[in-house]
């Protein structure tokens, strides 16, 4: 047996299931066996993304010892578009951040 956490992050809080699996779990059996899909609805494995550690899994990776489960929620906004809209708007800004003339 081996003994991972699966976490998934909440807006306001973060919530962290530890188990005791046996030798060959992958991600996927983890988060099943976590609770944490009927806790929440919302979560759907076929369009989350999974990690271990901070480093995007496969459903399919095997696990090892003490390894950290993430269940990522989906981004609100593109991050490339926010920074574009940024960056546009310093362009209507003059140098040191006042409103151009």
């Amino acid at each position: 047996m081996i003994h991972v956490e699966v976490i998934y992050a909440l807006k306001e809080r973060q919530q962290t299931v530890g188990l005791d699996v046996e030798e060959g779990c992958t991600v996927r059996q983890a988060v099943e066996r976590s609770g944490l899909l009927a806790e929440h609805p919302e979560i759907d494995l076929a369009k989350s993304k999974l990690g271990i550690w901070n480093k995007l899994a496969k459903p399919d990776a095997v696990l090892r010892d003490r390894d950290r489960v993430e269940i990522y929620r989906p981004l609100i906004a593109d991050p490339k578009e926010v920074r574009k809209q940024r960056a546009a708007e310093g362009k209507a800004m003059k140098k040191g951040g006042g409103e151009a003339e």
